[in-house]
């Protein structure tokens, strides 16, 4: 899949001197941060410290008190939702599953930003559909309602829907919230392999740091209304950078099976 051509030096995405707040709540502040294209971009930080609220920024979902957003080089603002949608696409953090819709009516859904009133459903799109099932392992539940599919499936169902939709950008807000430790391995083995095998650029949030350094490129610290560490996730996962983002003694060792940063909190003294 191509990515726009808006110069090959643009980066997917871009926040210049951003400003994102909650009424008089200042979350950032002249905040500037560019995501690489074809990387995949952990979001991490402690609660409360703006990282759903940077990614909503950068999907379009919460308005810049000032500053701006590029995507592929051009603004967000002043591009039509459709526009956007066939460049990006978000996952929330809670997608609502509609009653009585099949798991392939619900992947469907991913097609929409392509369709208009002289562009109607083609063959592209059952390939594209029947795709995002295969890839995410829901080929053989693709008539089940999807009301009715446990949680890891049914997160890997919204998962399909996103890849459906053919962007080359893709936001995750905690896709592993309230998955046991399995599926949260296996959904993040299927946005890894989203992203080396398409070239799709991902960012993400993220609670568990040490899935977030085993499954990412790159780790964004945010704290107090700023990055505080932003690079390879040896270079962000450090004690100290711990301590200041997340108030948490901990020591960092080698995952014996991937060599990937493995957070180790310390225990607190009684």
């Amino acid at each position: 899949m191509s990515t726009p051509s808006s110069g090959t030096a643009a980066p997917a995405l871009e926040a210049e001197q951003l400003r994102l707040a909650y009424g008089d709540h200042v979350v950032f502040s002249d905040l500037d941060l560019e995501i690489a294209r074809g990387s995949v971009t952990t979001l991490i930080g402690a609660n409360g410290s703006g990282k759903s609220t940077l990614l909503k920024a950068f999907g379009r979902l919460l308005a810049p008190a000032s500053g701006r957003v590029r995507l592929y080089g051009s603004p967000l603002r002043g591009q039509s939702a459709r526009q956007i949608a066939r460049q990006m696409a978000i996952l929330p953090q809670k997608p609502l599953t509609p009653q009585a819709t099949r798991v392939r009516e619900l992947v469907s859904r991913g097609r929409h930003p392509h369709q208009s009133l002289l562009r109607t459903w083609r063959q592209s799109d059952t390939l594209a559909v029947n795709e995002a099932l295969g890839v995410t392992g829901l080929s053989d539940l693709a008539e089940r309602d999807a009301a009715s599919l446990s949680g890891g499936q049914l997160q890997r169902a919204w998962i399909a829907v996103v890849l459906a939709q053919e962007a080359p950008v893709l936001l995750l807000d905690e896709p592993t919230s309230f998955l046991d430790l399995s599926h949260q391995l296996e959904v993040l083995r299927i946005v890894r392999r989203i992203n080396r095998e398409r070239g799709t650029t991902i960012t993400m949030v993220l609670h568990d740091l040490s899935l977030a350094a085993r499954f990412s490129d790159r780790l964004v610290a945010v704290h107090d209304g700023r990055v505080v560490a932003d690079g390879d996730p040896w270079s962000v996962l450090t004690p100290r950078v711990l301590r200041s983002a997340f108030a948490l003694d901990a020591s960092v060792v080698a995952d014996p099976q991937t060599s990937t940063p493995l957070v180790v909190p310390h225990e607190l003294s009684s």
